[in-house]
Parts: C-alpha cells; structure tokens; sequence
C-alpha cells in the first residue's frame, strides 16, 4: 500500500512526511523544497489483540506501546503541485509521474491562509478552497489528457472490432492502477454507453475522467497549521465547499515536534494519543514549546491529526482492515514471536485469500480456518473483520 502526499508547495507536505516517518529530509520554508520524491514508512495504529490472549505480541515488522499496534505503511512525498502541472508546468510532469503508484492521495492544505497559491508566505487572508479547487482540476486534467491523446483512434477501434470497452480503458489506464470493474462501475453510475464511444461529448469524457480519478485515486484532506489564528474559519470554509471529501485538521510541526522529544527521551508520547508525559528535565524553550503544543494543539483536537489522517486513509477511504495470523493454541512463531505478524487487506478479504496472501502453498493447500478468538471453524468463503486472528489448516 502506498500513501500519496500531495499538495501546492510549502504546505507542510515534507513536515507531514517528517513527522510520520522521522525520516531525515529537508524541510524549508520555501517552494520546491522537494524535488524528487521521498519515501518512507509510516505506521496506522490499531488496539492490538494480545490483550484479548492475556500476553505482549513482539512484532517483526513495526511495533507496539502499551498494547497499540502499529502496522506499516508506505509513504510518498512528492513534489509540489501548482495550477497547470496536467500541461507540465512546475514540475508537473514529474509530480504526476510519481503518483501513478499511489492507492490514495493525502491533500496536505495550509488552513492558515499564510502561502498564496504559488507557495510563497504571506502574512494571511488567502482562501484555502483554491487549493483543493485547483489540486481536483489538475489531477481530472491528467486523467482527461491520457484518453484524449488516444480517445478518437481509440473509440473507433473499440466499435469497429467491438470490443471489450471496460477491459480496453483499463488498459490505457494500467499504470495507474485502474481495474477493469472499476470502469463498469463508473460506466454503471453515469449511464454511458460504451458501445458507442466515439458519440461521446468532451463534457462526457471530462465527468468520465473526473469520476474515475475518485474511484480509482481516492482523496482525503489534511487540513494542516490547524493551530494558526485563522485556521479554524478556513477550515470551516473548506468543509462547506468540499462536504464529500474527508477533512481531518491536523498539525505536522506539533507530532514532529512531539515524536523528536519522546525519540530524545524528554517524553512519553505515543503517536495518537492526546497527552505526553514528560520523563526528563526541560530547558525553558522546550518547557514552552511542549505547553504551547498541549494548550493549542492537543486540548483542542485531543490529538495532532496525524495518526487520525493516517488511519482515516488506510482504514475508512481505502477500507482497509488488519488481520493478524494467529492459532487459538499457539501464538508464537517457530522463532517464539509472539504475533509477529499483521497484515493490511481489503475489506471482502476471505479466509482463502488470506491464505494465499501469507504464502502460495497455503493457499493451494486451504482446508479450513479457525478464528483464534472464538475457536470457530471457518471455510474458505468466510470474509475476515478488522482485528481478526485467523489460523490457516492445510
């Protein structure tokens, strides 16, 4: 799975990034601060359920506090985008380009008002609703141009060998991860007929281009700088426009500058939470930051935002769910690992495909499951829940 973070330049996208990952980048207050995309892993948290078997898991990749899983992710930043990337302007071209990959996109927005459209700091009074205005128009325009460069030899071809239309598209779009039933869906939903599409208006092909782009890059808003003096009327603006898109505020340089204190053994802080403990003296400079943080940040929205956009993506836009392979005897691995492991799959995942997730030859194998919480025998076309533990028989 990956996470596409994406967003006009200087919005906090490399901040976000930092504070997720704690991976060492630059961050600058300047546009274009990002040239070439970052990668790195972030974590969603979910309640683990070693408490359900009385034990501590010891997880083989990520980790766990106090009985909080968290699972991996990976996360991209990319360069910034601005109005007219679909023709290449910016760096446009590379900006998409690198999200071909992306399952969802993360719209990292400056809710302050303090950039303007290029990214530049202003001392306040822009309107963030341009942003995500201009981010959706790009992003419509990218799609709408990979079918306009082909679409006439394209929709004439289709019709005279007539076809598979859903299985022709879905080719034009594989780089982007487009499936063949994702076209039926949104040819299902507009009404339009695929028998026939050189009939099609450019109005047509932009709605079709628009709906595929939500289908298949599906997008949620972190509405970032949440602590700022404006903030929380921009970001009122912003669910009133938008009131379809997931709007979460968030503050990145508040988690960064939580998840560098606890990593420095001045804190306790788990990422998520909505309070800290502090283990070590303080200077007066971090004594007010830490305060200033609880006071703006924490009090106000019981959390950063951070681990909530990240856990909103995986969980609620992608509809994610996190099932971990476990026997209702046995918890431990062959090397004594108590729940090593947890995987992220896709809501409608069965017993079967989970098996053949984990390996082939389990898969090939499958006899039956067994919920470890419940002891249950399960079949093959049995669909897993979030949190589950399931135990695969060959």
């Amino acid at each position: 799975m990956l996470l596409g973070l994406v967003g006009k330049p200087n919005c906090g996208k490399s901040t976000f990034f930092k504070a997720c990952t704690l991976a060492n980048i630059l961050i600058a207050n300047y546009p274009f601060a990002t040239i070439k995309p970052n990668h790195g892993i972030a974590h969603v948290r979910i309640d683990c359920i070693d408490t359900e078997f009385k034990t501590q898991c010891m997880p083989r990749t990520g980790y766990c506090i106090k009985h909080q899983r968290f699972v991996p992710v990976e996360l991209m930043d990319v360069a910034g985008l601005v109005e007219g990337a679909s023709e290449g302007k910016g760096l446009g071209n590379q900006f998409l380009d690198d999200l071909r990959q992306a399952d969802c996109f993360i719209h990292i927005v400056d809710s302050s008002g303090e950039t303007d459209e290029g990214g530049k700091p202003i001392s306040g009074g822009y309107n963030p609703v341009k942003d995500v205005a201009m981010l959706e128009n790009e992003l419509d325009l990218w799609y709408l141009n990979i079918l306009q460069k082909v679409w006439k030899t394209f929709a004439r071809t289709t019709e005279m060998q007539k076809a598979n239309f859903a299985e022709a598209v879905a080719k034009q779009f594989s780089g982007l991860k487009v499936s063949e039933d994702d076209i039926k869906t949104i040819l299902l939903k507009l009404r339009s007929n695929p028998e026939k599409p050189s009939g099609w208006t450019d109005e047509q092909l932009r709605e079709f281009s628009h709906e595929l782009r939500h289908l298949t890059k599906p997008m949620i808003i972190a509405a970032n700088k949440c602590d700022r003096p404006a903030s929380e009327e921009n970001i009122k603006k912003l669910k009133q426009e938008y009131p379809d898109i997931l709007i979460i505020p968030c503050s990145a340089d508040s988690e960064l500058a939580l998840r560098e204190a606890s990593k420095a053994g001045l804190i306790d802080y788990i990422p998520g939470d909505s309070s800290f403990e502090i283990k070590k003296q303080l200077t007066d400079k971090q004594q007010s930051a830490l305060e200033s943080i609880k006071k703006n940040v924490l009090d106000k929205l019981s959390n950063t935002g951070i681990q909530k956009v990240l856990n909103t993506s995986v969980f609620d836009l992608l509809k994610y769910l996190a099932v971990f392979p476990a026997s209702s005897n046995k918890l431990a691995d062959s090397k004594g690992n108590i729940l090593p492991d947890c995987f992220l799959v896709p809501q409608g995942t069965t017993a079967l495909d989970f098996a053949f997730k984990l390996h082939t030859d389990l898969g090939n194998s499958f006899i039956r499951a067994i919920d470890a919480k419940t002891k249950q025998v399960v079949g093959k076309e049995h669909k897993l829940k979030h949190r589950d533990g399931i135990e695969i028989i060959t």
